[in-house]
């Protein structure tokens, strides 16, 4: 959308090297839900250095992969244990439906 900011991650985590950081301190956002390609690489940077920022973190399991079956599934489970909540489709649609309702 014309409105949405595009930013361009010359590394693994959205956070370096970009903006993001300040573009969700400037709008008092405490949530990130992560979607995109890679578990075991920019998913799983993206999701440590968002809990880093105490950001509360979510990784939506349908929405990510991976090229090896396993690192994704492996990666999921340690994302989970250290460094966001990685829930179903259906929970993050009734989380943001919650949010929107406030």
């Amino acid at each position: 959308r014309p409105e949405e900011p595009l930013l361009v991650k010359p590394r693994a985590s959205a956070f370096w090297g970009t903006p993001l950081d300040s573009y969700l301190i400037g709008r008092n956002v405490d949530t990130l839900i992560i979607t995109g390609c890679s578990t075991s690489g920019c998913i799983r940077a993206t999701a440590e250095s968002a809990h880093n920022l105490n950001l509360h973190t979510i990784v939506v399991r349908e929405a990510v992969g991976d090229r090896s079956p396993l690192a994704h599934e492996v990666n999921l489970t340690d994302i989970d244990l250290r460094y966001a909540d990685v829930v179903g489709l259906e929970e993050t649609i009734t989380y943001l439906e919650g949010k929107n309702a406030q």
